[in-house]
């Protein structure tokens, strides 16, 4: 069913702090998406409200037909364990456990850890990491670490996948391959993908481009 965000708006203290207004969107399921923007545009803050990260100020956000803004703190934990991933610009790995226990970070909440740990195997084998189930992050690059968070974010087999800025501590060489990597999850797995990216190469690999210009939306691009 998709995400669908109607007269959003976020504010900082008093109503003249706007960070976004009056945001009307739909995001259909299996899209790739890339918000896109200057700095400070909102384009962040529009991804935490969209993942249920941060609140709206006002406004409503569904996703699967339901409104996350009027859910219980509890169902929402468990509603975005099992159907979000996310990836930031760092990794945000856990320096004492291994690769493989970093991405069963998200089952181990719930008690599914030996459940999802084929899958999480399976995830490190395809993205060219199947020997370094066992490394500490220190033991690995950054491009690894990053591949490392990928899979963690893909661990439950969200249907939507949050991205902030995730080549943007990268090299081109690495940011090449995380990129890679984010699109096959959309072109192969369906996973419906929403990015923030101000590297408009990268963001020419999504379906549908959405621009920000303080905190408004002012183009749609295919």
């Amino acid at each position: 069913m998709g995400i669908s965000a109607r007269g959003v708006e976020k504010f900082i203290g008093n109503s003249s702090n706007r960070i976004l207004s009056d945001i009307n969107l739909e995001i259909k399921d299996g899209e790739f998406v890339a918000l896109t923007g200057r700095s400070g545009a909102g384009k962040s803050t529009l991804l935490y409200l969209l993942s249920s990260l941060d609140k709206a100020t006002g406004g409503t956000i569904e996703i699967d037909g339901v409104d996350i803004t009027r859910m219980k703190s509890e169902d929402l934990h468990r509603f975005r364990n099992e159907k979000m991933g996310f990836v930031f610009q760092f990794h945000f790995l856990i320096a004492e456990l291994t690769a493989l226990e970093n991405i069963l970070l998200p089952a181990r909440k719930y008690g599914r850890e030996e459940e999802r740990k084929a899958y999480g195997l399976s995830l490190l084998n395809e993205f060219g990491m199947g020997d370094k189930a066992d490394r500490l992050p220190r033991q690995l690059s950054g491009g690894e670490m990053q591949r490392v968070a990928i899979a963690r974010a893909l661990c439950m087999e969200p249907r939507y996948l949050f991205a902030d800025e995730p080549t943007g501590s990268l090299d081109s060489v690495n940011g090449e391959l995380v990129m890679k990597i984010i699109r096959d999850c959309n072109s192969k797995l369906g996973t419906t993908v929403i990015m923030v990216t101000h590297d408009m190469d990268f963001a020419s690999h999504a379906g549908r481009r959405i621009h920000l210009v303080d905190g408004h939306i002012v183009k749609e691009k295919l």
